[in-house]
């Protein structure tokens, strides 16, 4: 007969929980709770890959890159680039590291809990025999909320980025849901898994089945997070798969440049890792901020509205003299004047400030998006424009660097004051106009502490030179060619003379005389009738200016 009674039950669990835990026991508590930790992460990371994936919610690995960036200086950020290999480099750097302060935080929490669990108060419990503990339980409940709130101050200005396209106001709803469920799944798993990996001892007055030994559980635990560790790799590659690695920083020059750029070869510059891959259906596009009239558009009724076709020039504000961040295009679109003006916009009213769904950000001046030139495109060279140019739907800013030619653009804010975006927080700028620039891309040439043509030229023989100018908005009026290095100058042919809004080709016959070295000078002058700078300077903080010297060895 058993004759134990509730209080000799009491004074067991008392007895026990008065026990000293012995320093070995201790360490394997820790270890079971780091697994349970590690395991637990491995969960959410496949949570945060999967809504990446299929709902375009940026996880914190991806968002905190985004956050930051603006803030670091631009100096700071070209010694980056140096110290990772380019920006390709940092962008892997900052995804891993983000991953890595994912497993190393969740880690500590992990043996945290296993440590309260294990606490003499925790012995105390009424449940601890169950595997539970109030205070361990509300310890890590607690820290997954108040992690999710950091999370949500910390990355407030970026959580409305949605890669699928989703609406900002919509988007910053679904990634702090997204947040909250991945940290209390993460702490959920925690709090089940140990539970399972450490079982209770049993009472020897209560004789209970005796479970696996810990040492099997936490094998089929370790199996468990290989397998979710499957699951989150395979989404990993997919979205590498998809990263920007392979066409970021595409530039397009050289002898076989057209005027009108394939679609495949214009240049491409973005700060994603992964750019938005966006559906129509659920995209809008908002008006709003200092107008009487919000409105948001759909796709197809951006498409319905009376549109326009132009060709425009665009270049990256980071293209060095001669290099080919630039290019041109035929584009299709609706005015953003007309989408303004059916919003009424307010008097006082002194910039546009423009979010993308990648919540990238940028602004330019009221008066330039009021002018008939700057348009919402939708297509590119009679097709919809590719994903990395912006599908569905980018401005085209005339006359302005690349940066303020916003792609998968979701928000247009009239603003009255002065709105700083992405790269203009770090110190680019204030003056975002295009400087007068010419070039010079065939025949070929390399650059090695200057610039030089790859094969020699021959005396008595003739040789085309040819190159580009580009002048903004401004248009090209004349370009001139020179062979020793600016000391005399005389004028070129222009083989495609384009528009007020595009890049100009021309070319040079050239018979030189004697061998030697030569350099090969371009120059241009703008629609206005402004010479282009002469002065030499880098591409920080408003661009590069200077005109293109080219080295040319001529043989006998």
């Amino acid at each position: 007969m058993d004759t134990t009674t509730d209080m000799d039950i009491d004074t067991d669990r008392n007895a026990e929980a008065e026990t000293a835990i012995a320093p070995s026991r201790r360490l394997v508590m820790a270890a079971t709770g780091l697994l349970a930790g590690v395991v637990a992460t491995l969960f959410m990371i496949l949570l945060m890959m999967g809504a990446r994936t299929w709902l375009g919610i940026s996880p914190p690995p991806e968002a905190l890159p985004d956050r930051f960036a603006p803030t670091i200086p631009i100096s700071t950020f070209f010694g980056l680039f140096d110290r990772f290999g380019g920006y390709n480099g940092l962008k892997r750097f900052g995804i891993t590291s983000g991953l890595g302060g994912i497993f190393a935080a969740d880690a500590v929490f992990g043996i945290a809990y296993a440590l309260i669990v294990e606490s003499r108060r925790s012995r105390q419990s009424g449940r601890w025999q169950e595997g539970l503990s109030r205070l361990a339980v509300g310890f890590i409940i607690a820290a997954a909320l108040v992690l999710w709130l950091g999370s949500l101050a910390l990355l407030w200005p970026v959580l409305d980025a949605n890669y699928r396209g989703a609406p900002p106001g919509a988007a910053r709803l679904a990634s702090a849901a997204a947040l909250l469920i991945e940290y209390l799944m993460f702490a959920s798993v925690v709090i089940l898994l140990y539970r399972w990996i450490a079982p209770r001892p049993a009472l020897a007055a209560r004789p209970v089945p005796v479970g696996e030994p810990v040492g099997r559980r936490a094998v089929v635990a370790g199996a468990a997070g290989v397998a979710l560790t499957a699951g989150s790799g395979a989404l990993l590659r997919n979205l590498n798969a998809q990263a920007t690695f392979s066409y970021d920083g595409l530039a397009y020059s050289g002898p076989g440049v057209e005027p009108i750029a394939p679609n495949d070869k214009f240049y491409t510059v973005t700060k994603n890792v992964v750019d938005p891959n966006v559906d129509a259906g659920i995209w809008r596009l908002e008006i709003g901020g200092m107008v009487e009239e919000p409105r948001s558009y759909t796709f197809a009724e951006l498409m319905a509205l009376a549109g326009v076709e132009q060709e425009s020039t665009l270049m990256c504000i980071s293209n060095q003299i001669g290099a080919g961040l630039m290019s041109n295009a035929v584009w299709q679109g609706v005015p953003l004047r007309d989408l303004l003006e059916a919003s009424r916009p307010m008097d006082g009213a002194l910039e546009v400030f423009l979010n993308g769904v990648d919540a990238y950000t940028d602004s330019f001046a009221f008066e330039k998006a009021m002018d008939p030139t700057t348009i919402v495109a939708f297509a590119m060279n009679g097709e919809p424009l590719p994903q990395r140019h912006g599908y569905p739907a980018r401005v085209v800013v005339p006359g302005l660097y690349g940066e303020k030619n916003v792609k998968w653009v979701t928000r247009i804010e009239v603003v009255d004051y002065d709105a700083k975006g992405f790269y203009e927080q770090q110190g680019w700028g204030p003056n975002f106009v295009i400087p007068t620039r010419s070039d010079i891309f065939g025949p070929r040439w390399v650059r090695r502490r200057g610039d030089t043509f790859v094969e020699p030229f021959v005396a008595g023989e003739m040789a085309t030179i040819r190159g580009r100018a580009f002048a903004g908005d401004r248009g090209v009026q004349n370009v001139e060619f020179s062979t020793d290095d600016g000391e005399t100058w005389r004028d070129v042919r222009i083989d495609y003379p384009g528009t007020n809004l595009t890049w100009t080709f021309w070319s040079a016959d050239w018979e030189p005389e004697e061998p030697g070295d030569y350099t090969i000078v371009s120059r241009a002058t703008d629609g206005m009738g402004e010479p282009q700078p002469s002065e030499a300077r880098g591409i920080v903080p408003q661009g590069a200016t200077g005109y293109h010297r080219v080295v040319a060895t001529v043989t006998g």
